[in-house]
């Protein structure tokens, strides 16, 4: 899932939020102040309504951060890198470079979510009950509450047993250590995210067209992107069974036309092997062969013809701290999701910090067209 709004590195890892997070800050701010407050506590000035809610759907952001950056520093301490960090409706999504190697680590990883909220929830009752023994102002004690309210929320719907929510990262670990195969217990975790989302919509809709009661919209909602996002994991389950065991050496595209990050955007247009390269990117190399980054074509496309003389590729690329990387010997199917979050759906194949190759979308669809018919693996 790509971040609508970028909002830096935590830890070394990039943050951002979708706007559906943003749309559940701006509704909680909104749905505090003009109505919870007002009714618990009526009588206050409409400011300090309208700034406790403002402080309440920013600290509600900071508990899904939290719940993620849980997620990785687990994953970083069980020996799997994590890319980036975006929050979303449903809580945040880590995405991972490379998978967990053991159905425990797939647990650990899994399971640190909802313990995080949970121990959130357990903390902000804790102060909240505290300021309600110091007579501490109402609307502060209401805030906290609120807070601890939906750090229970959150903790017990990430632990549902269904993708792609934690708890079906824990039931994908369960069937993984059960059977032994890691795809078909991804498959498992999807059908039941699938179930789940489908469940929540049609109950939802069913509590609004029955009772009239509106509430029923938010579990509708939910479940509507729920089904979204199991389906998108749904496609990379599927291909991630088709790959198999297949390596990103046997797919790469070896030698790739590079650019040296001092060279003019003119003098690059100007060669030959970029006429004929077909990748949405090309490679940033530096004269002692460092990979310096990425540069995205559009980018190239995009500068005026009376500045190409002037503009170096330095300026236009992607530092390689911001592009998906891989090792000859990974696999493939541990690429797929981490390219599909990916804005060029291209990936840096390093062996000994040297470029040997880049993997595209399009190279892993050929591999798999090759494997569906039972073409020959090229090695």
């Amino acid at each position: 899932m790509n971040a609508t709004l970028r909002l830096g590195r935590l830890a070394g890892v990039r943050v951002g939020v979708h706007w559906t997070a943003l749309l559940i800050a701006v509704l909680v701010a909104l749905t505090l102040a003009r109505g919870r407050f007002p009714h618990a506590h009526p009588g206050e000035p409409a400011w300090g309504y309208w700034g406790l809610g403002l402080i309440t759907a920013l600290m509600f952001l900071v508990s899904l951060l939290a719940h993620e950056m849980a997620h990785v520093l687990v994953a970083r301490r069980s020996g799997v890198a994590v890319d980036d960090v975006t929050l979303w409706m449903l809580g945040g999504a880590a995405r991972l470079r490379g998978a967990a190697r053991h159905p425990v680590t797939e647990l650990r990883i899994a399971g640190v979510g909802p313990l995080t909220s949970l121990i959130a929830a357990v903390f902000f009752t804790g102060t909240a009950a505290w300021m309600a023994v110091l007579s501490a102002p109402g609307l502060a004690v209401e805030c906290v509450s609120w807070l601890a309210a939906i750090n229970f929320v959150l903790a017990t719907f990430n632990a549902l047993p269904a993708a792609p929510l934690d708890g079906g990262r824990v039931l994908r670990a369960y069937l993984w250590h059960r059977g032994g195969d890691r795809v078909r217990a991804a498959r498992g975790a999807v059908a039941a995210g699938r179930y789940l989302g489908w469940f929540m919509l049609l109950t939802g809709f069913a509590s609004v067209l029955l009772s009239g009661v509106l509430v029923g919209l938010w579990s509708a909602l939910v479940g509507w992107f729920l089904i979204a996002a199991v389906t998108a994991e749904g496609r990379v389950v599927q291909l991630q069974g088709v790959l198999g065991d297949v390596t990103v050496r046997q797919v790469m595209t070896p030698e790739p036309v590079t650019v040296a990050p001092t060279v003019t955007v003119e003098g690059f247009l100007g060669t030959l092997p970029f006429r004929r390269y077909g990748h949405r990117a090309v490679p940033a190399v530096a004269c002692d062969g460092a990979v310096a980054g990425l540069v995205p074509a559009w980018r190239i496309n995009r500068v005026p013809l009376e500045g190409r003389s002037k503009v170096v590729i330095g300026d236009l690329m992607r530092p390689v701290t911001e592009v998906v990387t891989a090792a000859p010997d990974d696999f493939v199917a541990d690429l797929v999701p981490c390219l599909d979050a990916a804005l060029e759906h291209l990936a840096l194949v390093l062996e000994g910090g040297r470029l040997v190759g880049v993997v595209s979308s399009s190279d892993i669809n050929r591999m798999v067209s090759k494997l569906t018919t039972d073409a020959p693996l090229r090695t």
